[in-house]
C-alpha cells in the first residue's frame, strides 16, 4: 500500500519521505514546540492588534499580501499545545458528541484539504511547488457548448458551483490491485461518486446534489483533450460512463446539459487516492445498524461504529447490495456518510499535530486529486477553502437527485424525476436554498446598479431560428413518422421563416418541450411555446440547443394544435406544484443539523 511516510515513536515521519521533503524545502523548525500546524499568533501583551509580529502575520487580521496562513490545531488558539486526548477513538467520540455527522459535506477537497496542504506547504516554497506538481490538471469542460456564468446578485456576490467525483480507474498497479479486474486496465473508466456542490452567492448556505451512478442521462459530444478523439453524443446512458468520454470535463459537460447550471470547477479522486487518504488520516469512522458482509465488495463489519482505512475504506465505497434495499441509492447514502466523516477527520484528526503524518496527508491529497486547470495549485485550493469556510455548519444541505425507475429497464436503472428534478435545478440556478425554499431569487446586478431582472422582448418570428425534432415513441408504440415535418410546415405558415426539420433520430420523450441554450433566446422560446399552445413549464434550458428547438414528444402524436388534455395535465401539475408542499421534502434533505444515524443493512447481507 502506497505511503509517503510512517510515524515513528518520536512523532516524526518515516525517513524516506521526510528526507525528500527536506530536500524540497521542508523546515522542521517551523513545527518545534507546537502541537499543531503553524497558525495565526496572538499579539504580544501590550502590542495593538493589527500590527505585524514576527513571522509576518497580523494579529487579529489577515496575512500580508502574497503570504498564506496555516491553520491551527482544533481547540488550540494561536497554535498553543493542549493536553493530548486519550487516543484517536476518544477524539472521534468527543467530536461527534458536540458536532452532527453532516457537519461538513464539502468532501475531502475544497475546504479542509486545502488548509492541510497549505499547512505543509508554508514550510518551504520548493515543497509547495512539489505539491503543485503532484496535482493532475485537466480542461474544465469538453462539451461543445458553454453556458453563461452566473451573474452577480445586487450585492455583487456570485454563486459558486463545483462538481466532485470519485473514479474507479484501473490504470496503474495500485488501482488495479484495489479495484480488481486487471483486464479492465486501460478500458472504460467510471465515475461512480458524483456530487454537485452549490455555494450561494452570499455564502450563507451550500446545496449538495448527489446522483446515483446508474441514472440515465444524455451525454453530449466530447473531445478527448489528449488524443483528439471525438465521442459522439449519447441520447441515454448511465451518468457514470461519461468519464470515459474524454475525462472529467465530459462529466462536467453532462451535468451542465442535465441541469442548465454553469459549473466553475471539478475535483476527482481515484481508487488509490481513496485508500491513501484514509490511511494518511488514520482511518474514517462509519456505522451500520447490523453486522454486514458483502462477498462482492469484500466488506465485513460488525454492527455499530467501525474505523475503516486502506482497502476496507474502498470496500465500503464500493458496496451496493449490502446497504438498505440493495439499490444504488443505498450506496450513494453510504458514500455520503464516508465522505462527510472523512472531512471531520481531515479537520480535526491527530494527523494535524504530527509533522510526519501531515506530510503523508499532503502527499496523499495532492497525488489523489485531479482538478481543472483553473484550480490546479495549492494556492487556488486554499483560496477556495477559505471562501467555502464562510458557510455556517447548519446551512450545508445535501439531497439525492429525485428519481424514478427507468421505464426502459425499471429493475436496473433510473431516470431523473421529470417533475421534481427540474424544480431542484431551478432552485440552484436562482440561488434558492434547500432549507428556505420559499425564498425569492435575489435580484441581479446591472451596470447601473442593483435592479430587478427585466424580461426582454422576443424577436419577430421571421428572425428566430427554430429546429423541429421528432421525439415521439414509447415502450408500447413506435414513433409517429413525419411529425417534425408537419410542425415545420405549420411554423413556416405562422411566420417562422427560419424553421428547419432535424432528421436525426431522437430518443423518445413523453413530453413535448421547447428548448434554448442562451438566456437571450429564452423570450423567443417562450413566445414560440405560447404560439403553439405549449405550457410555459415546458420551456427548458438545454446547453446543446442551437437557437430554439421544438422537441415533439409522445404527448403530441398528431395535429398542429397542442392537445388539450396535455395542457390540462400540465396545468394540474402546476397547481399541485404551487401548493404548500416544497419542491424537495424536508425528510429528503440531510443537513448540518441532522443526526448521525447508522446505515441500514440489507437482511440478505448480514451475519
Amino acid at each position: 500500500m502506497r505511503r509517503t511516510g510512517t510515524s515513528g515513536e518520536d512523532g516524526a515521519g518515516g525517513s524516506e519521505g521526510h528526507d525528500r521533503a527536506s530536500q524540497l524545502g521542508w523546515d522542521d523548525s517551523l513545527y518545534e514546540r507546537r502541537a499543531g500546524v503553524p497558525g495565526p499568533r496572538q499579539a504580544p501583551e501590550g502590542q495593538p492588534a493589527g500590527q505585524p509580529i514576527p513571522g509576518g502575520l497580523i494579529p487579529g487580521g489577515q496575512p500580508p499580501e502574497g503570504q498564506i496562513p496555516a491553520g491551527t490545531a482544533e481547540g488550540a488558539p494561536g497554535g498553543a499545545p493542549e493536553p493530548a486526548p486519550a487516543g484517536r477513538r476518544a477524539q472521534r467520540a468527543a467530536r461527534r458528541a458536540r458536532k452532527p455527522r453532516w457537519r461538513r459535506v464539502l468532501v475531502w477537497t475544497a475546504g479542509s484539504l486545502a488548509f492541510l496542504l497549505v499547512g505543509v506547504a508554508v514550510a518551504g516554497y520548493l515543497y509547495l511547488e512539489h505539491l503543485n506538481g503532484n496535482l493532475t490538471k485537466k480542461p474544465r469542460s469538453l462539451g461543445g457548448t458553454e453556458l453563461a456564468e452566473p451573474t452577480p446578485n445586487a450585492e455583487g456576490q456570485t454563486p459558486l458551483n463545483i462538481l466532485l467525483m470519485g473514479s474507479d480507474s484501473r490504470d496503474g498497479a495500485e488501482n488495479q490491485e484495489l479495484g480488481g479486474a486487471r483486464d479492465l486496465a486501460g478500458g472504460p473508466v467510471r465515475a461512480d461518486v458524483q456530487m454537485l456542490l452549490h455555494a450561494s452567492a452570499d455564502r450563507s448556505n451550500i446545496t449538495v446534489i448527489s446522483i446515483p451512478r446508474d441514472t440515465q442521462v444524455a451525454i453530449p459530444e466530447c473531445t478527448d483533450p489528449d488524443t483528439g478523439e471525438v465521442f459522439p453524443a449519447t441520447a441515454s446512458a448511465s451518468i457514470n460512463t461519461a468519464l470515459d468520454h474524454g475525462g472529467p470535463g465530459c462529466v462536467l459537460a453532462t451535468w451542465e446539459e442535465l441541469t442548465g447550471i454553469y459549473i466553475h470547477h471539478f475535483m476527482m479522486v481515484d481508487f488509490a487516492g481513496v485508500v491513501d487518504m484514509a490511511d494518511a488520516v488514520g482511518g474514517v469512522p462509519v456505522c451500520v445498524e447490523a453486522n454486514i458482509a458483502d462477498d462482492k465488495s469484500g466488506l465485513r463489519l460488525p454492527a455499530g461504529e467501525s474505523v475503516i482505512e486502506g482497502e476496507e475504506a474502498l470496500q465500503w465505497l464500493r458496496t451496493r447490495k449490502g446497504f438498505a434495499d440493495g439499490s444504488d441509492i443505498g450506496r450513494t447514502k453510504a458514500q455520503q456518510m464516508y465522505l462527510s466523516n472523512m472531512v471531520e477527520e481531515l479537520q480535526a484528526s491527530a494527523s494535524l499535530t504530527n509533522t510526519g503524518e501531515l506530510m503523508d496527508l499532503a502527499e496523499a491529497a495532492t497525488n489523489a486529486l485531479t482538478v481543472n486547470h483553473e484550480l490546479g495549485s495549492v494556492q487556488a485550493l486554499y483560496d477556495l477553502g477559505t471562501d467555502l469556510r464562510q458557510v455556517p455548519n447548519n446551512r450545508i444541505n445535501m439531497v439525492t437527485l429525485p428519481w424514478l425507475p427507468d421505464p426502459a429497464n425499471p429493475n436496473v436503472t433510473i431516470i431523473p424525476d421529470p417533475a421534481k428534478a427540474p424544480e431542484l435545478f431551478e432552485m440552484v440556478r436562482t440561488d434558492v436554498p434547500l432549507d428556505d425554499q420559499d425564498a425569492e431569487p435575489a435580484p441581479e446586478e446591472t451596470s447601473d446598479g442593483p435592479t430587478e431582472t427585466v424580461d426582454a422582448e422576443p424577436s419577430p418570428p421571421a428572425e428566430v431560428a427554430v429546429t423541429v425534432r421528432n421525439a415521439t415513441g414509447s415502450d408500447i408504440q413506435g414513433p409517429a413518422n413525419g411529425r417534425a415535418g408537419v410542425l415545420t410546415d405549420e411554423l413556416l405558415r405562422l411566420g417562422y421563416a427560419q424553421t428547419f426539420t432535424d432528421s436525426t433520430a431522437a430518443a423518445p420523450t413523453p413530453d413535448t418541450e421547447v428548448q434554448y441554450a442562451e438566456e437571450d433566446q429564452r423570450p423567443n422560446a417562450e413566445a414560440l411555446a405560447e404560439t403553439l399552445g405549449i405550457p410555459a413549464d415546458r420551456v427548458l434550458v438545454s446547453p446543446e440547443a442551437q437557437g430554439v428547438v421544438l422537441v415533439v414528444g409522445d404527448d403530441w402524436r398528431e395535429g398542429t394544435v397542442f392537445p388539450a388534455e396535455a395542457v390540462e395535465e400540465a396545468e394540474a401539475n402546476e397547481t399541485e406544484a404551487a401548493g404548500d408542499d416544497p419542491a424537495i421534502a424536508e425528510e429528503d434533505i440531510i443537513s448540518g443539523s441532522s443526526g448521525g444515524n447508522c446505515m441500514p443493512v440489507n437482511p440478505l447481507y448480514t451475519w
